[in-house]
């Protein structure tokens, strides 16, 4: 019987192994079709790819030095190994709490505030009759996005600033007294999340301009039909016609959740608003680049790339369980 059995064994494995390498060789000869078919494509594809390939990927290797102590005398691979030393250091550290909060309370003021600009612009822009006023308009709101946050910072300084800022003269100017606002805690915050409205909202409201010009015009024609106003056109034909983009957009940001922007905060902490700065960006440039501890740094970004990627997956399975497309 046993001898039978392997008789069987021995006929039928050149056959599955010949169905095999069919399948592989279909696989490779299809490959080879599209490729052939649209190089053109992938070519114009190549320079994104090759930018991820370069600055996203190959810099994975580096996650590494959160397990090593590492030395640049004796190299990525000889130096020591400490395992997750860093890790329980990092979590235990009485500075984790107070970074973590920041950069959650900073990114939370963006998503509550910071996103919904951009669909609010390009709602309003949308009405706009007039192409002359709306591409102006959109000129001035995309303007912020080209200037450098050292520009940005120093227009701020320039306009808040307590000595010579334009709003502490006009207030002192109508007799009243000059607000630290850039050094007073309770604005700080606030601040920040203007900051990056001011700079970012006019260059997010191009994506959702793309997803309101695909929106057929026939719904507006049957919704006016039965007779519905501006705002009950855009409650029931615009916003649910951009509904899978504004997804798609909060899903991606929940990803960034704990990336808050490292120049932008570098660059207005001062010593009154320390302790509501340091963030994780911040704290790992200071550890990392000023004291050297390049293994204990890493830590921190690992640790911010992990809870986005948890973020993101579970966001997904949220909108896809509510009927949605997500993201994948």
């Amino acid at each position: 019987m046993f001898q039978g059995q392997a008789e069987r064994l021995h006929h039928t494995e050149p056959t599955e192994i010949k169905q095999e390498k069919g399948a592989s060789n279909k696989w490779v000869q299809e490959w080879k079709t599209a490729i052939k078919r649209d190089k053109y494509l992938y070519l114009m594809a190549a320079p994104g790819l090759l930018f991820f390939l370069i600055f996203k990927y190959f810099p994975l290797w580096g996650l590494l030095l959160a397990f090593q102590n590492y030395s640049p005398y004796l190299g990525f691979w000889d130096s020591e190994w400490v395992g997750f030393k860093y890790f329980h250091e990092f979590f235990t550290n009485p500075d984790f709490m107070l970074l973590f909060r920041n950069t959650m309370a900073i990114s939370l003021l963006n998503i509550a505030f910071f996103f919904p600009i951009p669909i609010i612009v390009a709602l309003l822009l949308n009405e706009v009759r007039s192409l002359l006023f709306k591409k102006i308009v959109q000129t001035v709101v995309y303007l912020p996005h080209f200037l450098s946050w050292v520009i940005i910072v120093g227009i701020c300084f320039l306009i808040f600033g307590q000595a010579s800022g334009v709003i502490n003269q006009l207030i002192v100017q109508f007799g009243g007294e000059k607000i630290e606002f850039l050094t007073e805690p309770n604005y700080f915050w606030a601040m920040l999340t203007a900051q990056s409205i001011w700079k970012e909202a006019g260059w997010g409201t191009i994506i959702f301009l793309a997803a309101l010009a695909g929106i057929n015009s026939e719904q507006y024609e049957a919704a006016q039909i039965d007779g519905a106003n501006r705002w009950q056109q855009m409650m029931n034909v615009t916003l649910p016609g951009i509904r899978g983009t504004i997804i798609v957009l909060l899903i991606l940001r929940l990803g960034q959740v704990m990336d808050v922007g490292f120049e932008q905060i570098y660059l207005m902490s001062s010593g009154p608003v320390a302790h509501l700065a340091d963030v994780f960006d911040t704290y790992a440039y200071r550890v990392g680049i000023q004291q050297g501890r390049f293994g204990y740094a890493t830590v921190a970004g690992l640790f911010k790339s992990v809870v986005g990627l948890i973020l993101v997956v579970t966001a997904n399975r949220v909108t896809k369980k509510f009927g949605e497309e997500g993201l994948y």
